[in-house]
């Protein structure tokens, strides 16, 4: 593992979340992982910040909202398989570790583990949470809500980043 500034290769992060990264919670002895497609960099409250969207409805959600962090593995090389799986599947149904032969070891900072797989390995502790309120949003975006299973939205330190091999 190679520290990182997360700053300096967020922008390559970003292009590469929109492809598919892994987002590893753990908490009262639950663990899953998911696929993500969105997630925000920036500066906020004095620290740098990762942000990252789980629906209501999702198996994970429950894990996060117990969870003291978060952990978002993004991988470099061709893991497409893998990311359509963890996004398609819940892990109430299945061990999508499992399934898709994915490892974790020990974060070095935050009590969620890591992916073991090549990429960028951002460890985030819990900052705030909110639920989105669909009467602040943009009407243009109620497309992306059919089914109105909203988003929340997690802020999360990042306490640790680093490149996997």
């Amino acid at each position: 593992m190679k520290a990182v500034n997360e700053m300096e290769i967020a922008q390559r992060a970003v292009e590469l979340i929109k492809e598919g990264a892994f987002l590893v919670v753990q908490a009262k002895g639950r663990k899953n992982v998911m696929t993500i497609g969105w997630a925000m960099f920036g500066f906020v409250w004095k620290k740098p910040v990762m942000m990252v969207a789980v629906r209501n409805s999702r198996f994970t959600h429950g894990i996060i909202e117990e969870a003291e962090s978060f952990t978002v593995s993004v991988p470099t090389g061709k893991m497409q398989k893998e990311i359509n799986f963890c996004g398609s599947k819940s892990g109430k149904d299945l061990d999508k570790f499992k399934e898709c032969q994915l490892t974790t070891t020990k974060a070095q900072k935050v009590s969620s583990p890591v992916l073991k797989i090549p990429g960028y390995h951002y460890e985030c502790k819990m900052m705030y949470k909110t639920p989105m309120d669909p009467k602040f949003m943009d009407k243009e975006m109620e497309a992306l809500y059919p089914k109105k299973d909203y988003h929340t939205l997690y802020f999360g330190e990042i306490v640790s980043c680093y490149i996997g091999e």
